[in-house]
């Protein structure tokens, strides 16, 4: 049953809860304090985080000459489908 006060989570948003999940797992910490600081506003295609994780991968080991391809990357860069 739906009522007029539910809202979901856009897939932006399932994409930074998905990145600070994974962030955790990869720096084992804990993802209590992420979500608690994540910051939701409503839109047309349901919740979204005005502030997602950022997620940094592959650049701090390797030599700087092979990571040039390498990039830091944020659910707010990632379009919608």
């Amino acid at each position: 049953m739906t009522t007029k006060n539910d809202k979901q989570l856009s897939d932006q948003a399932l994409g930074a809860i998905m990145m600070a999940l994974q962030k955790s797992l990869l720096d084992q910490s804990d993802i209590v304090p992420t979500l608690k600081d994540m910051k939701f506003r409503e839109s047309e295609m349901g919740l979204v985080v005005m502030n997602p994780p950022l997620v940094k991968y592959g650049y701090e080991d390797m030599p700087e000459e092979e990571s040039e391809g390498t990039t830091t990357t944020s659910t707010s860069e990632i379009e919608e489908e």
